[in-house]
């Protein structure tokens, strides 16, 4: 990775592009810090620590790099634009105009479902800052609590503002990575987001014993391997295509393959698992019930009931995800069309049959790799107290993995395109 980094830099043309993304983190990382008016944000963080870390809003604040529990303009980060990708995504299946425009519009559709999702996540970003808002104002009924420093309906109107505004901004700074810089933009930012926590994990690392460092650090290489591995894996299904004879040329009679991606969800149902999950704790921590038995042993994310229900949770949403990704009607109709087959199976409904085989013994495998990197770290943090400070989670592991992987790609794509040699020279 260093050694490709290295080679980019070289090129003048890539080097623009690392310096641009450099750029347009650097400015989202400036905004993660600045406070939100009228918001007294040591007394916020000081809450969230002891009572909200362990939540849903505890996922919240990871992906956003800390700014959620410190209410910066940034708080929503790209949240409301990862959910309304997710609602869009899903209506697309749902709505066939929706999926006709996605589909058959070309790249003119795909413009009209951006645009789409750019307002939806301008609405959600709305909805959520106001919800921000409310809790806030809850918290210090509730709990007695001087988070809202002025209140009234114009300052209220300029704290969802300033969220929703904030929200809009680290969508279009993340458009503007996909467009000018290096990889995925929203990849990138949630990338800089984690990274930005590893400071914290390093100074909660050296006030352990010297042992658990070493299991820790063992650990988490063996963790990154892991996951580098089964990212890359996949299932090849051989294809053959007939030939065809169209006048005096021949077409076809080529083989080649169908891959289907062992982790072909990616992180999707670790973070919808651990959102459901997280449900009970908090909806504990809104009425103020973050204590007791029923809390620390079966609603709290370190007792051994959370852990058999997110894992149950990502096996459910793994399945899920896959057949919204994989239709193997679609692909059999597809490959019928097109002259190709399977060999040793028929075309049409014992092909689909086949592929949907393969597909449900991919999802099985791809959970439990999911399930192995989302519990690992609460099953850890159960037999090691410190190791529970670190806040370590698979989520954070696998997209920070994940991310670097995509950027060394998409570098060696370009320095390939540009040091290609082709019938000109």
């Amino acid at each position: 990775m260093l050694q490709t980094l290295r080679n980019a830099w070289k090129i003048p043309e890539l080097r623009k592009k690392l310096i641009f993304t450099m750029f347009i983190l650097l400015i989202y990382r400036v905004g993660n810090v600045i406070p939100v008016p009228y918001i007294d944000t040591a007394t916020l963080a000081s809450y969230f620590d002891s009572v909200l870390s362990t939540t849903i809003l505890g996922l919240y604040n990871a992906m956003s790099g800390s700014a959620f529990s410190k209410a910066t303009v940034f708080a929503l980060s790209i949240q409301p634009y990862i959910n309304a990708s997710i609602i869009i995504q899903l209506l697309t299946i749902a709505i066939p105009s929706l999926e006709r425009m996605a589909k058959e519009g070309g790249e003119e559709g795909q413009k009209k479902i951006a645009m789409i999702t750019r307002y939806t996540t301008v609405g959600l970003g709305l909805l959520m800052g106001w919800a921000y808002y409310m809790m806030l104002t809850n918290y210090e009924s509730s709990y007695g609590l001087s988070i809202v420093t002025h209140k009234g309906f114009l300052p209220g109107l300029v704290i969802v503002l300033t969220f929703t505004a904030g929200s809009a901004l680290v969508m279009w700074l993340g458009e503007q990575i996909t467009e000018f810089g290096i990889g995925n933009g929203i990849s990138m930012i949630l990338f800089a987001n984690i990274i930005s926590g590893i400071p914290g994990m390093v100074n909660v690392l050296f006030h352990m014993a010297w042992w658990q460092i070493l299991v820790v650090l063992v650990g988490v290489a063996a963790l990154v391997l892991f996951i580098i591995f089964i990212n890359d894996a996949e299932r090849r299904i051989p294809i053959q295509y007939a030939k065809r004879v169209v006048g005096r040329k021949v077409y076809g009679g080529q083989n080649t393959n169908l891959p289907i991606k062992v982790s072909m969800a990616g992180v999707m149902p670790i973070i919808f698992a651990q959102s459901i999950c997280s449900l009970p704790a908090t909806i504990c921590a809104f009425t103020g019930r973050t204590s007791g038995w029923w809390y620390t042993h079966v609603w709290s994310s370190t007792s051994w009931t959370y852990a058999v229900v997110y894992f149950l949770m990502i096996f459910f949403f793994s399945w899920f995800y896959s057949t919204i990704q994989y239709d193997p009607v679609e692909i059999s109709n597809n490959l019928k069309k097109n002259g190709g087959f399977i060999p040793g199976f028929r075309p049409g409904k014992p092909t689909a049959e086949f592929i949907q085989k393969v597909i449900n013994k991919i999802v099985v495998f791809g959970a439990v790799y999911l399930s192995i990197v989302a519990l690992l770290p609460i099953i850890a943090g159960n037999l090691m107290e410190g190791v529970r400070n670190l806040a370590i989670g698979g989520t954070s592991v696998i997209i920070i993995v994940g991310v670097a992987l995509e950027t060394v790609k998409a570098l060696e794509a370009q320095m390939l395109m540009r040091h290609y040699k082709g019938f000109l020279d």
